[in-house]
C-alpha cells in the first residue's frame, strides 16, 4: 500500500508540495531544500511489484536528468530494476545507467552479470543498451569482458547493435590503447558491413583508433561512396572528411597541369620585374617552357574512383544539414578540378540564410576560398552585403569576402557599399571597413587616388577612432607614391594637435620623418611640439619622436640639433628601458664622437633608406593548408586530434587495390602486354591536343577501351570465331583479312581523335560477336492460314540499325503461299507503350505468288520487353500482329578488357548484382558450349583472357552496362552472376541464361 499511496500522492494533492523540487527552476530554492528524503517516494515506487509504478518512477527520473537535476543518489534503487521483465522499464533503466555508470562504477560492477545477460536479450534495443552501459563503465578490470561483448555485437543480426558496437570501440580504445590490434580487426569486419546505419559509426571508430590504416578503406571505398547518400547526416560528415584525406593519398592532383603553368607564369613575372639577373630569368623561362611541354606530353586523366566520389557527393550539396553541405564543399575545394569547384558556391551562399553561428563558420571558409577561387563567388556578390542586424564578427567576415572579391569591374559598387558602412555606430566594424578600403586601394591601382581622397575626407570626421584608423591606412598608401601627396602629409601634420590615439599619432610622426624632404618647413615645428609633450606620450609615440629627431638631425641639423639633443636627454631617463636603449643607440649613431664606431658613417643609409611599401594581405591568405571546415581552420592553429591534409602523390598509386575481388589477371602473355603498352603510349600523347587536360570518367573509360581494343583485337577475334558455329567460316576468314587491313590503317592513323578510333574499332567487334544468321532464332509473326496465304516470320538480326542506333533491328521474312499476288504490304495503326518508337519497313509494292522477300524495321523498346503492336496491311486485308523481344535482344555487344570488366563490376554491386547457383546440362560442360549458349541467349561479347567465362554488353536504348559471369566448378556445378545498372533487365536475363545453360 505504501508504494501505491506514494504514487497517488505524487499524482494527487501532494504534488504541489513535492513537485517544485524537480519541476521548478533551480533559482526557486529547491536545490537548497533541507528535506533529504525528497527521493524516498521514487525509491518506494522503484521497489514496488507493479510495473506501472516502476515505469512512472523511471519516467520522472529521466525527466529530472533531462532538466539537469542530479539523480545519482537513486543509483542503487534503479540498478536493481535492470533485471525487470518489462521492456519499457528496462529501456529507461539503461538510459539512466548510461548517464551514471561512470560516476557509480562500484555499484555498476555489481550488476555486470545482468548487463552480460542483457547482451543475449531477444530485443535488439536491450542488447544495444546493455553494450552501451558496459562500455560506459570506465574500469580496466572489465576490458576483456567489453572486448568480448564488442566482438559478439559486431556479428549481431541487428544493424542497430552493430552500430552500437562501433560506438563502443573508441571508448574501449581510450580506456586501454593496448587493445588496438584486436579493435582494428573488429573495425575491418564492420567496414565490410553493407548497411547504411553502421557505415558512419564505423568510419568514426576508424578515425579515432587507426586513421593511418588507409589499407582498410581500399576494399570498402566504392561501397562507402555508393552508400553515402543514404547514411545519416552526421555519418555523412565523418565519411566525407575521411574520404577527402583518402583521395589526397590515392589520386593525382586534377589541377596539376595548371599548377605547372602557374609556376611558369610566376617565373615570367620576375623576368619582367628585373633587368639584372637575366641569366637566371632565362633559366626560369626555360623551366616554364619545359613545364608547359610536360603538361602537353602527359594530359591528366581522372581516375574513375575519383570521379565516383565527386559524382556521389554532389547531390549532398542540397542537404538540409549545414555540416554536410560544408563537408561536401571542402571536399570539392580540395579534390575537384578547377572547372568543377564552382558548383559549391550556390550551396554555401544558401547557408548564409541560416543562424549566425553557421554563418560565421561558412564565411570563414568562403573567405579562404575567395583568395584562390575568386571567380566562383563573384555572381553572388550581393549575398555578402552587410545587414545592420548582423553581429560584428559576421560583418567583419563579410567585409573580408567583399574585399577579396573586389576587381576592376565591381570596385565602384563595393566602394559605394563601404561608404555607407563607415556611418555605422559599430566602431570595430567601421575600423575594419577603413582597412578594407586600404586593401582595395593597394590591390587595384585604378582606384588608389579615389580611396586616398576618401580617406583624407574622413580625417575631418568627429569620431576620433575613425580618424585614427584612417591615418594608419593613409600612411600605408602614401608609401607607394609619397612625392605626389605632400599636401596630404602637411594636412596630417596639422592633426597632431587633435588626434590622441597613440597608433595614429605614431603613424603621422613616422610619415613626417620618412618624407621630411617633402615638408622641410613643417617637420622641425612638429618635432618642437612633440618635444614639449614627450613625457606625457605613450611609448609607441615616444619611439617615433626619437626616430623623427634622428632623421631631422641627419637632414636638417642646423634647425634641429638642439631639439634632438633635448629629446635624447629626455629619453635617456625615461621609465621604459626600450626607449632608454633606443636613445643611447641613436646618440652614438648620429652624433659622431671619438669613441663612436664605424657604423656612424652609415647613419644616413640606415635611417633614410628606401623602404618597400607594405603589402596589405588578407589574414586568410595561407589558411587553406588546414582542411576547410575543421576546427583548426577556424582557429588558424592546429587543434588537438587534427589530422593533416596529405599532399597529392607525384605518381598515381595502384587503382586495383580498390577492386573488391582480386582474381588472377596475369594470364595474358607478356607479348600482349607489350602490345598494349605500345598502343597506349602514342594514344595518350597524341590525343592530348584534341581531348584537353581534363576528361570526365566516361570519356576516360571509353578512351581506355579504345586503346586496349587495338591491342586485343587479334585474340578477341580468334576467341569469338572459335565459339561461333562452323557454317560461316569462309565469311569469317574474309572478315579476318579485313581486320588485318584495318589494323595496318590504324597504326598509320593513330594520331586521330579518340572518337574516330572508337568508330573504327566498333564494327570489328560487332563482326566478331554476331552469330551467323542461320543460328538466329526465328519467331512467327503471321501464320499462313491466319494470313490467307501470307506468312511472316521475324528474327532479331543483331546488326546495328543504321537509321537510328537506339533501335533494335528486326528482320522480317514475307512468304506468299497464295495463288494470287500480294500488293502494297505496309504497316498501320502502331500502338506502343510510352517512350517506345518504331521505324517502319519500306512498303513492298508487289509480292508475287510463291515468292519470298525480306525487309528490316527498327524498334526502340526503351529497354523493356513490352510488345510493339501494329497492323500489317495488304491491298485487301489488315492483320493485327505484335513483336515482343526476349530480354537478351535488348542489348548490343560491348568490348572490354578484363581489367575494365573488373572495375565496372566492382561499381555494380549490391542491388545491381544477382547471383544464382546452377547445375550445367550434361552437353554444356565444356567452355565452347557454355559460350555458345550464353551468346545465343543474349547479344553479348566475350571478354578476352578471362579466368571465368565473362561477357559484356550495353542496353541498346540507354547504354546501361550488362556484365555476365559464369564461374564453373567441379561436377557441372556453376555460379551465374549478372551485374546490371537496370535491376529488372538483370533479373530477367538471369532467368533466360539459367534456362539456356540447364536445358
Amino acid at each position: 500500500m505504501s508504494a501505491s499511496s506514494a504514487f497517488n500522492d505524487e499524482k494527487g494533492g501532494s504534488s504541489s508540495v513535492a513537485e517544485p523540487e524537480y519541476g521548478h527552476d533551480p533559482a526557486s530554492g529547491g536545490i537548497f531544500s533541507s528535506d533529504y528524503k525528497r527521493h524516498d517516494d521514487l525509491k518506494e515506487m522503484l521497489d514496488s511489484n507493479k510495473d506501472s509504478l516502476k515505469l512512472e518512477a523511471m519516467k520522472r527520473i529521466v525527466a529530472m536528468i533531462a532538466r539537469g537535476k542530479n539523480a545519482s543518489d537513486l543509483f542503487p534503487a534503479v540498478v536493481k530494476n535492470v533485471a525487470c521483465k518489462n521492456i519499457e522499464v528496462k529501456k529507461l533503466v539503461y538510459v539512466y545507467l548510461v548517464r551514471y555508470a561512470e560516476e557509480q562504477q562500484d555499484l555498476a560492477l555489481l550488476s555486470i552479470s545482468t548487463f552480460q545477460r542483457g547482451l543475449k536479450d531477444p530485443n535488439q534495443l536491450i542488447r544495444a543498451s546493455a553494450l552501451r552501459v558496459l562500455s560506459s563503465i570506465r574500469v580496466t578490470i572489465i576490458v576483456p569482458i567489453m572486448m568480448l561483448a564488442i566482438k559478439e555485437a559486431a556479428s549481431d543480426m541487428s544493424p542497430y547493435v552493430r552500430k552500437t558496437a562501433a560506438h563502443a570501440i573508441p571508448k574501449l580504445y581510450s580506456l586501454d590503447p593496448e587493445q588496438k590490434d584486436q579493435l582494428i580487426e573488429v573495425i575491418e569486419k564492420l567496414l565490410a558491413d553493407k548497411t547504411t546505419l553502421v557505415a558512419g559509426s564505423v568510419v568514426m571508430a576508424f578515425e579515432e583508433v587507426c586513421p593511418e590504416r588507409i589499407d582498410l578503406i581500399h576494399k570498402n571505398y566504392r561501397k562507402l561512396c555508393n552508400l553515402l547518400i543514404d547514411v545519416e547526416e552526421w555519418g555523412q560528415v565523418v565519411i566525407i572528411n575521411m574520404l577527402t584525406r583518402y583521395a589526397r593519398t590515392q589520386f593525382l592532383n586534377p589541377n596539376m597541369n595548371e599548377s605547372l603553368l602557374e609556376e611558369g607564369n610566376s617565373g615570367e613575372k620576375t623576368f619582367y620585374g628585373s633587368d639584372e639577373d637575366e641569366d637566371e630569368d632565362e633559366e626560369e623561362k626555360e623551366k616554364k617552357a619545359e613545364a608547359a611541354a610536360m603538361a602537353k606530353r602527359k594530359p591528366y586523366v581522372m581516375d574513375p574512383d575519383h570521379r565516383l566520389l565527386l559524382r556521389n557527393t554532389k547531390p549532398l550539396l542540397q542537404s538540409r544539414n549545414a555540416a554536410v553541405v560544408m563537408a561536401v564543399a571542402q571536399l570539392y575545394f580540395h579534390l575537384a578540378p578547377k572547372a568543377e569547384v564552382g558548383v559549391i558556391a550556390k550551396a554555401l551562399v544558401r547557408l548564409l540564410r541560416s543562424h549566425s553561428e553557421v554563418q560565421y563558420v561558412v564565411l570563414q571558409n568562403v573567405a579562404t576560398m575567395t583568395i584562390k577561387r575568386r571567380g566562383m563567388f563573384e555572381p553572388y556578390l550581393k549575398s555578402f552585403y552587410i545587414r545592420s542586424t548582423d553581429p560584428t564578427q559576421i560583418k567583419i567576415l563579410k567585409l573580408e569576402v567583399l574585399t577579396n572579391l573586389a576587381n576592376e569591374t565591381n570596385i565602384s559598387t563595393i566602394l559605394r557599399e563601404f561608404q555607407t558602412y563607415i556611418k555605422s555606430m559599430d566602431k570595430d566594424f567601421v575600423a575594419a571597413t577603413i582597412q578594407a578600403i586600404g586593401r582595395c586601394a593597394t590591390n587595384i591601382g585604378e582606384v588608389r587616388d579615389t580611396c586616398l581622397n576618401g580617406l583624407v575626407q574622413l580625417l575631418s570626421n568627429r569620431d576620433e577612432l575613425v580618424v585614427a584608423e584612417s591615418v594608419v591606412v593613409i600612411k600605408k598608401l602614401l608609401q607607394m607614391q609619397p612625392e605626389k601627396h605632400s599636401d596630404i602629409i602637411k594636412h596630417m601634420a596639422k592633426l597632431t594637435d587633435n588626434i590622441q590615439v597613440p597608433m595614429a599619432r605614431a603613424s603621422i610622426l613616422w610619415l613626417i620623418g620618412e618624407y621630411c624632404e617633402h615638408v622641410p618647413k613643417i617637420a622641425p615645428d612638429v618635432l618642437r611640439k612633440m618635444a614639449k609633450s614627450f613625457t606625457n606620450e605613450e611609448d609607441i609615440v615616444k619611439l617615433q619622436i626619437i626616430n623623427l629627431a634622428a632623421k631631422l638631425y641627419l637632414t636638417n641639423s642646423k634647425q634641429t640639433k638642439l631639439l634632438t639633443q633635448y629629446v635624447l636627454n629626455l629619453a635617456k631617463y625615461d621609465q621604459n628601458y626600450d626607449i632608454r636603449d633606443r636613445a643611447r643607440f641613436i646618440r652614438q649613431l648620429i652624433v659622431p664622437t671619438e669613441k663612436s664606431g664605424a657604423l656612424s658613417k652609415y647613419a644616413k643609409k640606415l635611417f633614410l633608406a628606401l623602404k618597400p611599401a607594405p603589402v596589405l594581405e588578407s589574414p586568410f591568405k595561407d589558411r587553406d593548408h588546414f582542411q576547410l571546415g575543421s576546427l583548426s581552420h577556424l582557429l588558424n592553429a592546429k587543434a588537438g586530434g587534427y589530422q593533416e591534409l596529405p599532399d597529392w602523390p607525384e605518381a598515381a598509386p595502384d587503382p586495383s587495390v580498390r577492386n573488391v575481388e582480386v582474381p588472377e589477371w596475369t594470364k595474358c602473355s607478356s607479348r600482349e602486354k607489350r602490345k598494349e603498352k605500345k598502343v597506349e603510349k602514342p594514344f595518350y600523347s597524341d590525343s592530348e591536343g584534341e581531348s584537353g587536360p581534363t576528361e570526365s570518367a566516361d570519356s576516360e573509360s571509353d578512351s581506355a577501351s579504345g586503346s586496349e581494343s587495338g591491342s586485343g583485337s587479334e585474340e578477341s577475334g580468334s576467341g569469338s570465331e572459335s565459339e561461333e558455329s562452323e557454317e560461316g567460316s569462309e565469311s569469317e576468314e574474309e572478315e579476318e583479312d579485313e581486320e588485318e587491313k584495318d589494323k595496318k590503317k590504324k597504326k598509320k592513323e593513330l594520331k586521330k581523335p579518340v572518337q574516330e578510333t572508337e568508330s573504327l574499332l566498333l564494327p570489328l567487334f560487332r563482326l566478331q560477336t554476331i552469330s551467323p544468321s542461320s543460328a538466329l532464332k526465328n519467331y512467327e509473326l503471321l501464320h499462313r492460314i491466319t494470313g490467307e496465304g501470307l506468312s511472316v516470320e521475324y528474327c532479331f538480326s543483331r546488326q546495328p540499325f543504321s537509321p537510328d542506333a537506339n533501335m533494335v533491328a528486326v528482320q522480317m521474312h514475307f512468304t506468299n503461299n497464295a495463288t494470287s499476288d500480294t500488293k502494297n504490304l505496309h504497316m498501320e495503326d502502331v500502338k506502343l507503350q510510352s517512350g517506345m518508337r518504331v521505324k517502319e519497313f519500306p512498303e513492298i509494292e508487289l509480292l508475287p505468288a510463291g515468292e519470298t522477300t525480306t525487309a528490316v524495321m527498327g524498334i526502340d523498346f526503351c529497354d523493356s520487353t513490352q510488345a510493339a503492336n501494329f497492323q500489317l496491311c495488304t491491298h485487301t486485308r489488315k492483320f493485327f500482329v505484335s513483336i515482343q523481344p526476349p530480354v537478351g535482344e535488348l542489348m548490343r555487344p560491348f568490348f572490354m578488357t578484363e581489367n575494365e570488366f573488373r572495375k565496372e563490376q566492382g561499381q555494380l554491386m549490391g542491388m545491381n548484382e544477382i547471383t544464382e547457383k546452377l547445375t550445367l546440362d550434361a552437353k554444356c560442360r565444356n567452355e565452347h558450349a557454355i559460350v555458345q549458349r550464353v551468346t545465343t541467349a543474349a547479344n553479348l561479347s566475350r571478354v578476352p583472357c578471362g579466368s571465368d567465362k565473362e561477357f559484356a554488353g550495353r542496353t541498346v536504348t540507354s547504354s546501361s552496362l550488362v556484365l555476365v559471369t559464369v564461374a564453373t566448378k567441379e561436377e557441372g556445378a556453376a555460379q551465374l552472376t549478372v551485374n546490371c545498372e537496370k535491376m529488372v533487365i538483370g533479373t530477367m536475363l538471369v532467368k533466360d541464361i539459367l534456362l539456356a545453360l540447364t536445358q
